[in-house]
């Protein structure tokens, strides 16, 4: 173990830390300066869609993001060529759309099942609706992680590598090359 000691005597010279801060500083001063004007009703909207905001609707969420960014970063990767870019952007096309409809539709399903007698809490009559709801989205959650480690492969797998081989299949004109 190396001692705190040793590691501040390690000098990397002045030309080195001053370069460094240089250029930290040349960063910080190119971000521009954010103030966003946030009035009490935009703030009351955001506090409320956390608040009602799922893992299920987070899944959507993230999946949407997914399927715009990702198959456009695989599409520019030029270290590999055309015909594996192509398999690359249709592959991660498929995972996000079989991830995003598996995971939305298990976390919504085990949400729901916590309303069931035998998910509910013994106190569930004593509580706030919110609270109870809040109960429900982090138990079900909970839930449906477990689930999914089985249905990554029983659902997600299967169903990627159909997608893909549509997908490939369809841009190749029906036919595999």
């Amino acid at each position: 173990m190396v001692s705190t000691n040793l590691i501040s005597q390690i000098s990397f010279g002045n030309s080195f830390a001053s370069k460094a801060s240089s250029i930290g500083k040349r960063i910080y001063d190119a971000i521009p300066n954010f103030n966003p004007i946030a009035n009490e009703k935009t703030i009351e909207r955001i506090a409320k869609f956390g608040k009602k905001c799922s893992s299920a609707e987070q899944r959507l969420i993230l999946g949407a993001t997914a399927i715009v960014m990702q198959p456009a970063i695989d599409a520019r990767n030029k270290s590999v060529d055309e015909k594996t870019r192509k398999v690359s952007v249709a592959r991660t096309i498929a995972k996000v759309i079989a991830g995003t409809l598996t995971g939305f539709a298990i976390r919504k399903a085990c949400i729901k099942a916590m309303d069931l007698k035998m998910f509910k809490p013994s106190n569930y009559t004593k509580v706030t609706k919110d609270a109870f709801d809040q109960y429900k989205n982090a138990m079900g959650t909970i839930v449906a992680l477990v689930v999914m480690m089985f249905t990554n492969f029983l659902i997600d797998a299967p169903f990627t590598k159909f997608l893909t081989n549509l997908m490939i299949d369809e841009g190749s004109g029906g036919k595999k090359k």
